[in-house]
């Protein structure tokens, strides 16, 4: 795979307290979306949050990655729903990433509930930002499929 670029742009306005900002995604996929302190530690009220964003990157990694073990097995995936939360913490005085915890379920034909959780375990070791999340916390893999124990 070639090197690949992405950016995105932020704007700030204010101090960190009272202040708020908005993030643009580099292909125009998104525009000015606003963000803000609260939006990060308190309620959301609409907006978002660097954390947020995070968890959605994840997700999306970790759902490619899934469906390319799927595939790699002979096993394509019909349908896969990802649910990363990632977890924002005080540790030794200061706000960090603690963890990200990947919910999947999947339906999947021709694979048992064993095979598949080892799949995703694999996943998510091939997910290049679950590599970056864990170089300073803990991602957890939560599979499993729907409609039984056999994918059918």
């Amino acid at each position: 795979m070639p090197r690949v670029q992405r950016e995105a742009n932020v704007t700030w306005e204010g101090n960190v307290a009272r202040g708020s900002g908005a993030i643009t995604a580099g292909t125009g996929a998104f525009e000015e979306l606003p963000y803000s302190l609260a939006t990060r530690i308190e309620r959301m009220d609409g907006k978002t949050s660097p954390e947020e964003l995070l968890a959605a990157a994840h997700a999306a990694c970790f759902a490619m990655s899934v469906a390319g073990e799927l595939t790699s097995a002979g096993t394509p995936p019909e349908h896969l729903d990802v649910t990363a939360t990632v977890t924002l913490d005080e540790v030794d005085g200061s706000h960090r990433i603690v963890s990200s915890e990947l919910l999947t379920r999947a339906r999947v034909a021709g694979i048992d509930a064993a095979g598949f959780e080892r799949l995703a375990q694999v996943a998510s070791e091939g997910c290049t930002l679950s590599k970056l999340i864990e170089a300073s916390a803990k991602v957890t893999v939560n599979a499993s499929l729907e409609g039984g124990t056999d994918g059918d």
